[in-house]
C-alpha cells in the first residue's frame, strides 16, 4: 500500500511538472471560427447536434449557438432505455442558452429489431447510437444542414465510440479535447449544473457510466493518453513516470485495435493494367 501511495504521488509530481494554463478563451475563439469557416465550405448556413444531456453535445451545441445563433438546430433522440433526467438536462440547457431543439424518440426503430440482438447490451447500444445518427441527418437533409460530431479527444483515441453512431458527422469542434479537460471549458462556456456534475455516460442503457465500462476514470486515462499519443513518450518512459505497466498495455491496445474507426474504408487499388480495355 506504501509502495502504491508513493508510485501515484511520484506519477503526479511528474505529470504535473511544467503545467501550463490552457487558454479556453482563445480555444473558444478559434473553434467558433473554425464552426463558421467549415459550414460556410460548404454552402449551407445551418447546423444539427444531437443533444444527449451529456458533457460533450452541451459544450457543442453552446459553441454552435454563438456561431450560428437561430440556424442551429438540436435534436434529442431518447429511447426506451433513457433516463428522464437527460432529457431534462438537455431542455434546461436549451432554455438557458434560447437554443431550438425537437425530440424526437427512436423507441420504435429499436423496438422493431430489438428481438434480433438476444438481449446483448452492447449491440442494442451500437443499435441505438447508429438510429439516433439516421435520424440526425434526416434532419440534417430536411434543414440543408451540416452534422456538427460531439466525441472528444478521449474517446476517438480510446475507440469509445459506435462507428457510423455516435462518432459519424461532417465536421467536430471538440474531437481534440481531452474529457476531463473538458469540464473546465464547459465551466467557461456556461454548461448548466446539473450536466456538469453528472458522471459521464453514453445512456445507452439504465445506470451505464462510461468510467465504469472503461474500467478507469477518464483523469487517469487522459493523463496517460497525453504522455504516449501528444509527447510520444515510450513505454519504458511512461513506467519510469510512475504509470503501471498493465495500464499502459492496456489503453495501448485499445488505441490501437480502434484506430479503424477514425479511418475512412480501405479500398483496394486495382492495377491500371488489368482495367485496359482489350484492342480489338
Amino acid at each position: 500500500m506504501k509502495f502504491m501511495k508513493k508510485q501515484k504521488k511520484m506519477r503526479y509530481n511528474k505529470l504535473n511538472k511544467g503545467l501550463r494554463m490552457i487558454d479556453w478563451k482563445k480555444i473558444k475563439e478559434d473553434l467558433i471560427y473554425f464552426l463558421k469557416s467549415e459550414v460556410e465550405k460548404s454552402g449551407l448556413k445551418k447546423v444539427t447536434v444531437g443533444l444527449s444531456g451529456g458533457l460533450d453535445s452541451a459544450v457543442v451545441a453552446v459553441l454552435c449557438k454563438e456561431a450560428f445563433g437561430d440556424n442551429l438546430n438540436c435534436v434529442l433522440m431518447p429511447s426506451q432505455f433513457s433516463s428522464k433526467s437527460s432529457s431534462d438536462d438537455a431542455i434546461e440547457l436549451c432554455e438557458k442558452f434560447g437554443i431550438k431543439y425537437e425530440i424526437i424518440s427512436i423507441e420504435p426503430m429499436v423496438s422493431a429489431f430489438i428481438n434480433n440482438m438476444q438481449d446483448d447490451k452492447l449491440r442494442i447500444g451500437n443499435f441505438s447510437a447508429r438510429m439516433r445518427m439516421s435520424v440526425l441527418y434526416d434532419v440534417s437533409s430536411r434543414e440543408k444542414s451540416l452534422v456538427v460530431g460531439t466525441s472528444n479527444r478521449s474517446e476517438l483515441l480510446l475507440g469509445y465510440g459506435t462507428i457510423f453512431g455516435d462518432i459519424a458527422c461532417a465536421i467536430n469542434p471538440v474531437g481534440e479535447i481531452y474529457k476531463s479537460d473538458e469540464f473546465e471549458f464547459a465551466r467557461l462556456l456556461g454548461v448548466t449544473d446539473a450536466i456538469l456534475n453528472k458522471a459521464p455516460s453514453a445512456d445507452l442503457w439504465e445506470g451505464q457510466s462510461d468510467e465504469n465500462e472503461l474500467g478507469h476514470t477518464y483523469k487517469e486515462m487522459d493523463d496517460l493518453l497525453k504522455e504516449m499519443i501528444d509527447n510520444n513518450k515510450s513505454k519504458e518512459e511512461l513506467m519510469s513516470m510512475g504509470f503501471e505497466e498493465s495500464f499502459i498495455d492496456k489503453i495501448s491496445y485499445r488505441v490501437k485495435a480502434n484506430a479503424f474507426k477514425g479511418k475512412l474504408p480501405t479500398i483496394e487499388k486495382v492495377k491500371k493494367e488489368y482495367m485496359r480495355e482489350q484492342l480489338k
